[in-house]
């Protein structure tokens, strides 16, 4: 993976804006720690941070191809898991091949189908390619959103990264928040809306959306997007289709010239992961390296929770004795945990989901010391129905996000004097709207109809924070991390699948566990799900509000623009666990989240109009 950037310009030279460019390379490095690249001409401007992980040596960008003597350019962050077939069929189509990297697949790919080039794509990825002769930057993000690629527009020049950080190092684009900004930040963050960078003036490309910069302007469309069908398979046929999915996601997501390892909680599916890789690795006659988090003392501290049932110790020791593979247990503490809240903005350049990203932070710190490359088991329970909110009647037949019902509970935090849009119609829009873009087939059931529209928020919202969160936490210490149930394949197939499939036998993830029970111990196949792990001990509570009181003894501390002092120090003081965001974020983590947020405005030296 990497990190991209660059401009392009039909006003001015780029040319004096070098020291800009610069700065953007450096604020990136963290992403593509291995190699630089900067190419300049007069109107555009690419600049590319690589990590190396195929084809070390030849691989290095920006890369420029020579076609029918027109020439392209290409800044790409990402892996192509489709490489060796697309190869092929350009070579057929005469093309030929100095490099065996992803990259020059996509840039030949490009310049043989232009945009119709990503509907052929099994990836992740961000891309931009400069069209020399046509005068025109090409641009597209992968079909489920896991790479990043943001965006401003300044009269007629175009300016976009891999993270807000690049668009802000440049001296054309300023720190700047509006009301809508805080509606984002406070109704519905750490999730936003899709192609909303928060601050005013920056974009985010959609997921599964390409798009052409040129002196006639932006065009933007979505090239995929999840259509309902009828399913005619039987329900051992699906079993089938879905083993062979996963199995075939994972696989494909292994090649790496670099060393690879897998995240393991002893959930379901990071173990479905970390056993296909396991065997995949032992047939090559290599040892599959696994990685588990915890915090000092959590067995101590740990409650039983409707949310989590168990924790994760005794499974992930049944699973790596299951694998006899070379397992690391990272232990995190609880003032590291608190400290990296700080860390974790400057990652995603936003408040964000508090220690559920700064403890991702450090986890991937630390595979970091052993891995380039690890594989996680993120997105199943959006796709295959694993949350509590797919499961509970009650709750998923609420309007709204099931995840985020505390519009009210968000609005007591705000200044009365403070004119934003009205927070219940704000939320509700957006979840309207996402319903109304929901692809159903005539005649079906209250409860399939209902499926699908969870499916569509899950993946269009929690996922794309979930996914922001994997992206920035990673990247930070240069690890990639590759989400095989990301595959647009097994989003396709399992958005038609029936409610009943997906719920054998009563259980979350029912048909995922009966597509995979016999490459796993019965105890973590049919385990309960539990959440990402958290902190149960105390002093993580203790340090965080220790953090807010500091921020509250600050008489100029930004927050206070528009957030009420009074509600902070009763929300220090309360014993009554308030969900702010998922199960994932009560008290503690909205008390973190605060503390995130003020260090958000003063540290990006933040106005607010």
């Amino acid at each position: 993976m990497c990190g991209i950037a660059g401009e392009v310009s039909y006003s001015h030279s780029v040319l004096k804006n070098k020291e800009s460019f610069l700065r953007i390379q450096k604020v990136l490095s963290p992403r593509g720690p291995d190699q630089k690249g900067l190419f300049l001409c007069d109107n555009v401007a690419l600049i590319h941070s690589r990590l190396c992980v195929i084809d070390v040596e030849n691989g290095i960008q920006p890369m420029t191809a020579v076609y029918g003597q027109k020439n392209y350019t290409i800044v790409y962050n990402g892996e192509l898991y489709n490489t060796d077939e697309i190869r092929n069929e350009l070579k057929e189509q005469g093309h030929f091949f100095s490099t065996y990297s992803d990259t020059e697949v996509v840039l030949k790919a490009y310049i043989e189908w232009k945009d119709g080039c990503v509907e052929r794509f099994n990836g992740i990825f961000a891309f931009a390619i400069w069209d020399e002769n046509e005068q025109r930057l090409f641009f597209a993000r992968d079909r489920i959103g896991v790479k990043p690629l943001f965006y401003s527009i300044h009269k007629d020049s175009f300016i976009f990264g891999s993270e807000i950080k690049a668009l802000l190092n440049h001296e054309q684009i300023e720190p700047i928040i509006d009301e809508n900004s805080i509606a984002e930040i406070m109704y519905l963050g750490p999730g936003r809306t899709p192609g909303c960078g928060v601050f005013k003036g920056i974009c985010e490309v959609k997921p599964a959306c390409c798009g052409y910069f040129s002196k006639s302007g932006i065009r933007i469309k979505k090239y995929w997007t999840l259509k309902d069908r009828a399913h005619t398979d039987s329900f051992e046929q699906t079993v089938e289709k879905v083993r062979f999915l996963v199995n075939d996601a994972v696989t494909r997501q292994l090649v790496s010239d670099v060393p690879i390892g897998t995240f393991l909680s002893g959930g379901l599916d990071s173990s479905i992961i970390s056993s296909i890789a396991n065997k995949y690795l032992k047939e090559k006659g290599k040892i599959l390296k696994t990685f588990s988090v915890t915090y000092e003392d959590n067995d101590k501290f740990f409650k039983k929770s409707k949310f989590q049932p168990n924790s994760d110790t005794d499974y992930i020791k049944k699973m790596s004795e299951y694998l006899n593979c070379e397992h690391h247990l990272i232990t995190l503490k609880n003032s590291d945990l608190a400290a990296a809240l700080l860390n974790a903005v400057d990652a995603r350049d936003l408040p964000g989901m508090a220690d559920v990203d700064s403890s991702l932070l450090l986890f991937c710190k630390e595979i970091k010391k052993h891995c380039t490359v690890a594989l996680s088991g993120e997105c199943a329970d959006e796709i295959f129905g694993g949350y509590p909110w797919y499961r509970d009647k009650n709750i998923r037949m609420i309007n709204g996000f099931p995840w985020a019902q505390s519009t009210a509970y968000r609005k007591t935090f705000l200044k009365d004097d403070i004119l934003l849009p009205d927070a219940e119609n704000y939320v509700y829009s957006r979840y309207k709207d996402t319903l109304i873009n929901t692809s159903k087939i005539d005649n079906i059931s209250p409860t399939e109809s209902r499926m699908k529209e969870m499916m569509r928020l899950n993946l269009d919202w929690f996922m794309q924070t979930l996914l922001d969160r994997k992206d920035r936490m990673s990247m930070y210490s240069g690890l990639e991390v590759r989400v095989p149930f990301c595959d647009y394949r097994i989003a396709e197939y399992l958005y038609s699948v029936p409610w009943e499939y997906k719920d054998y036998k009563s259980y979350e993830k029912g048909l995922l566990r009966e597509a995979v029970k016999d490459i796993l111990p019965d105890e973590v196949l049919w385990r309960k799900k539990s959440p990402y792990p958290k902190t149960h001990n105390p002093q993580y509570l203790k340090l965080v509000s220790q953090m807010l009181g500091e921020i509250l003894e600050n008489h100029d501390s930004p927050l206070f623009t528009f957030i009420k002092r009074e509600e902070l120090q009763k929300l220090l003081n309360t014993d009554k666990s308030e969900p702010w965001y998922g199960q994932l974020m009560t008290t503690p983590q909205t008390i973190a989240y605060f503390v995130q947020i003020n260090y958000w405005l003063e540290k990006y030296n933040i106005r607010i109009i």
